[in-house]
């Protein structure tokens, strides 16, 4: 059958072009609004939902026909009326959320009944975008919030709430500009997080992504795992920047894999590495994606803060990696290698390194100087705009600029769909107070041991975040686990840490490891392989949220005590270095089961906060090492 009849081939044209000119006004108000002037709150939420839902249903069409390109005239017509549909009844929703707000300010004004029926179509539209652009999870979490508004006064025990009418569903949802789909998490993401996202595209748009690959491979030229160290190094620079696991893995992994593959490692091992390197990228300061933007604003700890306290943590996982790495190749042999010619650094690399130094170290200047997350967002843009022209690539076409801006712009407006659904999910939660209930019982469950209870919130963190992105896995989980966390008498901020690493690690937790995922068709290896690889590869990213909930000095800007900081770090290098030779069952040499299990047995209490466990775990830890080191040297004798 004919796939695109000229009035389906007309249409698809019109919806492109639509979406690249909502793109391009999404993405003019996000510079706007970050670093020359504030817009009216509603007009700038209901504008923003507006021009995301034109994107949104235009990107969902073209992924509907690149995955289906043999569709039938006939069920082509069906959609398009849909995807109309779609617009009509959304853009009705956004108009009355607009309307109702303007009465609100003018007079006294109660949501009706009448109101109600434009909210219900637009938590309709936005939920089935959502499943559209992402995936079930967010849809059904969407959904089951709204239900569970309609029907839990039906709920046994502790579910269990007052009910609520048509028209208090409506304004807990949709009409609140506190909670809600346009509530303070949507302003959050407009107004400071949307410039990061078109930051981190432009930067790979006008070449500073290549430009860091090459200076990886130099740094790493001297280690055993050559291209393996590079993509950890790599990763952790390029996913600072782009904020996505995704995102990182195609931009660094096309590349890396195939190097670590050719000096010897396996396809599982070269793809789950990628895998764990992309996904630490947004745990990585100086940017650290729309995740770490959020907190910032919903902790009130400021931006730079957060950056100081996770940067010894980020250190942590990536030490865990290159050391994974180095135990991997000693196991399978694997030397050092000469630089290539191709490796070298040339001049235009050197000149082309200012596109990244230069609009990172604007982001941490306007930071210390006390200006705004989002000035400091919209200066680092204008000085990269500025330094693009450096790169002759750029010069020979300056549209890459503008194709970066549409396409910034255009991951903006996917994620507000999602946000759409947190907002959902967020009403829901307030408006029944169900979070605060389960922090009740996770409280009791725990008894009096915060270990059990941080365990109880790992597990539930790495379940709520399964197959979603980071900041909606985020979101969902400190919205459930948070207050619970917080009861404990963990602060705020370490709170948030912690389950934000949850959010980031549930990217590498089977079934659903979508960073493993992504890695695994550019390796040419098993999905659900590469997902068990990556797993083991990134346990440190598992233990280190309980390090600092136990010894929150290592964040810097929480209890610092300079004695007890330098004795933590010292204590969990070690400890990642004995547990990662025992994950690989190699270190020097190959080690027995013995050995594997008294590595696993140190390292763990390590960690332990009396010091009658853990200064004998670091005695057993030394002699394990040195009966190793003594093992691998040659008898003479023997020869």
């Amino acid at each position: 059958m004919d796939a695109e009849t000229p009035s389906s081939g007309w249409m698809s044209r019109i919806f492109v072009f639509a979406s690249i000119l909502a793109c391009a006004a999404l993405g003019f108000i996000a510079v706007y609004s970050s670093g020359i002037g504030l817009l009216d709150p509603k007009v700038h939420r209901a504008v923003a939902f507006a021009l995301a839902l034109v994107v949104g249903v235009a990107v969902a069409r073209k992924q509907r026909e690149t995955a289906d390109p043999e569709m039938s005239a006939a069920k082509s017509g069906i959609h398009l009326v849909l995807d109309l549909l779609m617009i009509v009844a959304g853009l009705w929703s956004i108009w009355s959320f607009f309307f109702v707000q303007t009465q609100m300010e003018e007079a006294l004004y109660d949501v009706s009944n009448r109101d109600a029926w434009p909210a219900l179509a637009g938590l309709a539209v936005f939920l089935e975008l959502c499943r559209r652009l992402w995936g079930w999870g967010l849809f059904v979490v969407g959904s089951l919030a709204v239900v569970y508004l309609f029907f839990g006064n039906y709920a046994p025990g502790l579910l269990e709430h007052t009910g609520f009418s048509l028209k208090e569903v409506s304004e807990a949802l949709w009409y609140n500009t506190n909670k809600g789909v346009f509530g303070s998490i949507t302003n959050i993401v407009l107004v400071t997080v949307f410039i990061f996202i078109i930051f981190g595209v432009l930067l790979e748009g006008t070449g500073a992504g290549d430009t860091l690959l090459k200076f990886a491979f130099l740094a790493t030229r001297r280690t055993r795992g050559g291209p393996a160290h590079a993509a950890i190094l790599a990763s952790s620079m390029f996913g600072t920047m782009s904020g996505s696991t995704v995102a990182n893995i195609v931009g660094t992994g096309t590349f890396t894999i195939p190097m670590i593959k050719k000096r010897g490692f396996s396809p599982t091992f070269a793809a789950g590495i990628e895998a764990t390197a992309s996904s630490g990228g947004q745990i990585m300061p100086p940017i650290m994606g729309a995740a770490a933007l959020v907190m910032a604003d919903l902790t009130g700890a400021g931006y730079l803060n957060v950056i100081v306290a996770a940067l010894l943590p980020a250190l942590f996982y990536y030490f865990s990696l290159f050391s994974a790495v180095s135990a991997e190749a000693r196991r399978q042999g694997i030397e050092a290698q000469p630089l290539t010619l191709e490796d070298k650094i040339t001049r235009v690399d050197a000149i082309n390194s200012v596109l990244f130094i230069g609009p990172i170290l604007t982001v941490i200047a306007s930071l210390i100087f006390g200006l705004s997350t989002s000035k400091a967002g919209f200066y680092a843009v204008v000085v990269l705009l500025c330094l693009s022209f450096i790169n002759p690539k750029v010069r020979e076409n300056p549209m890459r600029i503008w194709n970066s801006f549409v396409k910034g712009a255009q991951s903006g407006a996917t994620l507000l769909i999602a946000i759409a659904a947190i907002g959902i999910l967020v009403g829901s939660l307030d408006s029944t107070g169900l979070g605060l209930k389960l922090a009740n019982v996770i409280s009791s469950v725990r008894g009096e041991s915060l270990f059990s209870a941080l365990l109880v919130a790992m597990i539930g963190a790495l379940v709520l975040g399964m197959g979603m992105p980071t900041l909606p896995a985020y979101l969902i989980i400190i919205l459930v686990m948070g207050p619970a966390i917080q009861a404990l008498g963990v602060s705020m901020l370490t709170a948030h840490m912690f389950v934000f690493y949850y959010g980031v690690a549930s990217s590498l937790t089977p079934p659903v490891a979508i960073a493993a995922y992504a890695a695994a068709p550019i390796a040419g290896a098993n999905p659900l392989m590469t997902a068990l690889m990556s797993f083991r590869l990134g346990m440190a990213k598992f233990i280190i949220p309980f390090i600092f909930a136990f010894y929150p000095t290592i964040l810097i800007v929480e209890q610092f005590n300079l004695v007890e900081f330098v004795w933590i770090v010292a204590r969990t290098c070690f400890c990642i270095w004995l547990f990662s030779s025992a994950l690989s069952g190699f270190d020097r040499g190959k080690l027995t089961v013995a050995e594997i299990v008294l590595r696993f047995v140190a390292a763990f209490a390590l960690l332990a906060v009396s010091p009658w466990v853990h200064l004998p775990a670091l005695a057993a830890g030394v002699a394990l090492i040195l009966f190793d080191m003594r093992r691998s040297v040659p008898n003479p004798k023997a020869a």
